[in-house]
């Protein structure tokens, strides 16, 4: 994330299909012309509808917010509401992105989510077998 942002900048955002947040560096802002580019052609080769301002303003929709040296930062309530987080979140990579969940919303992915939905409920299951011992 520094690197990506030349400091200590996270972007974050409400992801456009899945009922969880993307995080991202700055440096993926300056993707945003040409994904929007492949995005109307797909739309006109398919015969669909696009419109460039609303999805532009959806992809520069995000917040940005600083975060410390340990990567820790205070995510705003709004945020948190537009993906139902509640007590536990739940961190994805996903190459120039990643994504931050609300375990009980992975859980309900379909099975091409099998290895992240595993993953998620051993983490799950490990934080309560700590909270049980204290």
């Amino acid at each position: 994330m520094k690197e990506s942002s030349g400091g200590k900048t996270l972007c974050l955002t409400k992801h456009d299909r899945w009922n969880c947040l993307v995080g991202f560096g700055l440096s993926r802002k300056e993707e945003f012309e040409q994904q929007l580019d492949r995005e109307e052609e797909m739309a006109f080769k398919f015969g669909r509808d696009f419109d460039r301002e609303t999805r532009s303003s959806q992809l520069n929709g995000f917040s940005e917010l600083s975060f410390d040296d340990s990567g820790r930062f205070i995510m705003p309530d709004f945020l948190r509401e537009l993906a139902d987080i509640k007590d536990g979140l739940y961190f994805q990579g996903g190459g120039r992105f990643f994504t931050i969940w609300n375990p009980a919303e992975l859980a309900r992915m379909g099975d091409d989510w099998a290895a992240a939905k595993a993953a998620c409920a051993a983490l799950v299951a490990e934080a309560k077998a700590k909270g049980g011992k204290k």
